[in-house]
């Protein structure tokens, strides 16, 4: 970047830091971003007149609401609920709700932001959109769950719709939560539309939808390898997470040949040195997914547990995280550039922070980021939202035959943006610049408004 770039960066990282005080991770989501995107941005007058990058990052609408509820106990509890209408030029708001403490306006506008992107890239017609709430699902009957989620829908239901807004699932809501927020839906509108999903296949759902994400990052990966001469059989891949994002693409790297070796939770990481199979995979998926347990309880010949720590200075070939924003900084980078790992492919949320990223790119190590390598989700749930149109539903081999295209076409898309002149692929700007520049195409086209 000429420093005549980098001077507008700053001027509109400032602006911008200005206008949304103290929301650390939208900040982060943007420069990454900006910072692709701005070269190309400065040589098309057209998007600089309509103040496109300025008009991106700014929500079409922030909604914002309380959601009050009844525990078992009878107790009234009072949480906060936000939907965030990012972009819509490219079809309707879609992205998923978050039920999680963690929960902040700041990470719901990160999120929605990736997800224009993120959506623009799979070539479907979505726009970008993200929503969630501070409610923690854990430690919660069934029926305070289903209360809480009731309410919520009660304030939701005015603002989405099959063509208006289509949310998802994400951390926290899941089959249950996304069961109990559609039949509520149908009671308020007195109507079935596609309006969520991520549905239970008795109700509209599609097949291939839970494990899509894991699936699909595993897809992108083996193109990303495939690229620059590696192949993905044999490898060692340290795996971040235990949800529903690590567990299934540690299961279709078993099936490619590749080797696990590291899962983890809140508390800790398993190490797998031989690397996991499939027995023992089925064994973590029951502890994880039925009996909410933790890793630290799994027992297995050849698995030793660590915890308060994370996998990233275990050797591997590839890093996959998957668990959440953040999770590989500067000194993660190094370590796993010094051990040895030719790529990062996110199967998370913006999971590697600037610094990180900024690392694996001098030092020459492919970096897939999770707008690309995880958009294997939310293709499925336009999949689905295909499906409920058409009141159809298609096989299981069907959806994955689409899915493994749509990964196809978005590693195309990167390598077309994000080619360098030394052989390579940035595959952070290539990303960026590819779902920029549809988004930016038809806001163009809908006039300076």
């Amino acid at each position: 970047m000429t420093d005549a770039e980098q001077k507008e960066l700053r001027a509109f990282m400032k602006g911008l830091k200005k206008r949304n005080p103290y929301e650390t991770e939208f900040h982060q989501a943007v420069a990454e971003v900006a910072a692709s995107v701005m070269p190309w941005y400065l040589q098309h007058d057209a998007c600089r007149r309509a103040q496109i990058l300025e008009r991106l990052t700014e929500p079409d609408r922030l909604i914002t609401f309380r959601v009050t509820w009844e525990t078992d106990s009878g107790e009234i509890r009072a949480n906060r609920a936000w939907r965030v209408q990012f972009n819509h030029a490219l079809g309707p708001y879609k992205g998923g709700l978050r039920f999680h403490p963690s929960v902040t306006q700041s990470i719901l506008k990160f999120l929605g932001f990736e997800q224009i992107f993120k959506n623009s890239l799979t070539g479907l017609p979505m726009g970008g959109a993200k929503g969630g709430s501070n409610f923690n699902p854990k430690g919660k009957s069934d029926r305070e769950v289903m209360r809480f989620c009731q309410s919520m829908m009660t304030e939701l239901h005015r603002h989405i719709g099959e063509d208006v807004d289509v949310p998802a699932g994400d951390i926290g809501v899941g089959a249950r939560e996304i069961s109990y927020l559609f039949g509520q839906y149908m009671r308020l509108e007195n109507r079935w539309s596609g309006v969520l999903t991520g549905k239970g296949l008795a109700y509209g759902g599609s097949v291939v939808r839970t494990e899509a994400t894991g699936w699909g990052c595993v897809y992108f990966c083996e193109h990303m390898l495939h690229q620059h001469n590696e192949i993905l059989a044999g490898k060692r891949v340290a795996v971040s997470g235990a949800g529903n994002v690590a567990l299934y693409a540690a299961a279709k790297l078993i099936e490619k040949g590749a080797k696990v070796v590291t899962l983890s939770d809140s508390g800790g990481f398993i190490h797998i040195p031989d690397g996991l199979h499939l027995e023992q995979w089925n064994e973590i998926h029951q502890l994880k997914e039925v009996e909410r347990g933790s890793l630290s309880t799994f027992q297995s010949r050849g698995v030793t547990y660590h915890s308060r720590a994370r996998p990233w200075a275990i050797p591997c070939d590839i890093a996959m995280p998957c668990a959440t924003q953040n999770e590989i900084e500067l000194e993660d980078a190094v370590a796993l550039t010094a051990n040895g790992a030719v790529a990062v492919c996110e199967g998370a949320n913006m999971p590697t922070n600037l610094e990180a990223s900024e690392y694996f790119r001098e030092h020459g190590v492919l970096h897939a980021p999770g707008k690309a390598s995880n958009a294997g989700g939310v293709s499925v749930s336009g999949l689905e939202q295909s499906q409920n149109a058409m009141r159809i539903s298609w096989d299981r081999e069907e959806v994955d035959r689409r899915l493994q295209q749509i990964m196809r076409d978005i590693h195309t898309r990167c390598v077309e943006s994000g080619a360098t002149s030394a052989g390579r692929v940035d595959y952070v700007n290539g990303s960026n610049i590819a779902g920029f520049k549809k988004v930016a195409e038809a806001m163009l086209a809908y006039g300076a408004v």
